[in-house]
């Protein structure tokens, strides 16, 4: 599987003469991709990364990468292996047949919230990376000389199958990449964020954060 990458990489960052153009495929198929490659300068990446970070961006929080809306099992020559199946989406531009994409966020999913094909294997680690941290935080020194502080964080990631899954966590799970900074002492501090960690299919991490 791994000789396949560098080739189907390669395709994402090629003209569109030769690439078939983001909008003509589901566009999770190509967050997927430009995910992988560590987001490689290209229109069609620039425009999956913005609607990654959009999803993540207040309110509603979704999941930013939605891979039950890349339709991987679809194929005119029978089964392929997931990144094969993805080489001919984005590099060989094998149309998706119009009943693969929802057309709206609500009315399909191609496989109930997780990946239509088996995902477990180590080169998916990087759908796995994938870890959305919502904080709230607050802290200030009450009337009576008391320091009050009080924290919300929940934490959203994927599991073996590119499931998502979203439970509480705790303000000392936040990644450090984050803006969020306690005092040491009692300061009045507020912070309101949703933070995004990644790291692309070579292991180079990479994070985003918007504040509101």
């Amino acid at each position: 599987m791994k000789p396949l990458i560098p080739a189907l990489l390669l395709g994402v960052g090629l003209s569109t003469a030769t690439v078939t153009p983001a909008m003509a495929y589901p566009v999770d198929c190509a967050i997927l991709l430009c995910l992988a490659g560590g987001w490689p300068a290209s229109a069609e990446c620039a425009h999956a990364r913005a609607v990654f970070i959009r999803r993540i961006t207040p309110w509603p929080i979704e999941p930013p990468l939605q891979i039950w809306n890349c339709p991987m099992r679809v194929s005119f020559r029978g089964e392929a292996k997931p990144i094969e199946r993805l080489f001919d989406i984005a590099v060989r531009g094998e149309p998706v047949p119009l009943v693969s994409v929802p057309e709206t966020p609500f009315a399909f999913q191609l496989v109930q919230d997780r990946a239509d094909v088996d995902i477990s294997d180590p080169a998916f680690d990087f759908v796995r990376s994938i870890r959305v941290f919502e904080i709230t935080y607050q802290q200030r020194r009450s009337s009576d000389g008391d320091c009050n502080s009080w924290g919300s964080v929940y934490m959203g990631s994927y599991g073996d199958q590119g499931e998502y899954s979203r439970r509480r966590s705790s303000v000392s799970a936040v990644p450090t990449a984050s803006d969020l900074a306690v005092p040491e002492d009692c300061h009045t501090y507020w912070h309101r964020s949703v933070f995004v960690e990644w790291r692309d299919y070579e292991g180079s991490y990479g994070h985003e954060e918007v504040h509101y």
